[in-house]
């Protein structure tokens, strides 16, 4: 697909890899849409990028909320034909801790942001995806998924997190098997340490170390380069149906 006057929908737009993908498809002619918690940060930016990019606050786990940023989207530029999925969250937590049993709605709330979040965007953009008109190989629509190496290589305290990465993962095949019929490809990307607000917290001597875990490059991955692998995605129409791991070749440790 031609990302060229094509709309994009980001969820987490607002920062992080989302933030990275609005910047570089705006660059490339794309028309974008913003869905994001933070109404701040993204008014912000769709402020500072121009008439081409609009922003919704939206919470991911509702489905009403979810399908009137989607409508907005479609009102604004006639169509949706990228949906890029960055929107996640990842609160460590132990099973059995010091303080005591996890707190189960920590563990129903990583999975409704991740997983549940990630499905409901899905359903909304795919529905207006099927009524765009083909290419020559009849592609409507891409759908591109951020799971996570922790759905993998989880480690001890991400139990909820690599619980909910794994069924980002688990459900891209089945999905893409299915959307097959209406021409729209669904592929998702499983980053490894990237430099994102969930790591920016961190102090620099374990941010440091934590980059010096990855065989090569030593370094934590930046967000421009998981958009270059989300418009690589869309412009290969063989891409189908698979999760890459974007990861420096790093396999987590226990902990």
């Amino acid at each position: 697909m031609d990302i060229k006057g094509c709309t994009v929908l980001v969820t987490g737009g607002a920062s992080g890899l989302g933030e990275a993908c609005v910047r570089k498809f705006l660059a490339e002619g794309a028309k974008i849409a913003i869905l994001d918690f933070d109404a701040a940060r993204g008014e912000k930016i769709a402020e500072e990028l121009g008439d081409d990019v609009i922003f919704r606050q939206t919470d991911v786990v509702d489905m009403t909320s979810v399908q009137a940023a989607v409508d907005r989207a479609v009102d604004a530029f006639g169509a949706v034909h990228v949906l890029i999925n960055c929107a996640g969250v990842g609160t460590p937590a132990k099973v059995l801790s010091k303080k005591g049993p996890m707190d189960m709605a920590g563990f129903a709330r990583t999975v409704g942001i991740n997983l549940i979040g990630t499905m409901n965007v899905i359903v909304a953009a795919a529905g207006k995806m099927t009524a765009n008109g083909g290419n020559a190989d009849g592609e409507k629509g891409v759908v591109i998924n951020t799971a996570s190496v922790a759905a993998f290589d989880g480690q001890i305290g991400q139990a909820a997190y690599s619980a909910s990465k794994a069924g980002v993962a688990g459900m891209t095949l089945p999905i893409a098997r299915e959307f097959a019929d209406y021409g729209i490809r669904v592929m998702t990307i499983a980053p490894g340490l990237f430099e994102t607000p969930m790591l920016a917290g961190l102090p620099e001597k374990a941010r440091t170390a934590l980059a010096q875990m990855a065989p090569f490059p030593k370094r934590l991955g930046k967000p421009e380069e998981y958009a270059m692998l989300a418009g690589q995605i869309i412009a290969n129409p063989i891409l189908n149906g698979e999760t890459i791991r974007l990861d420096s070749c790093i396999r987590m440790a226990a902990r």
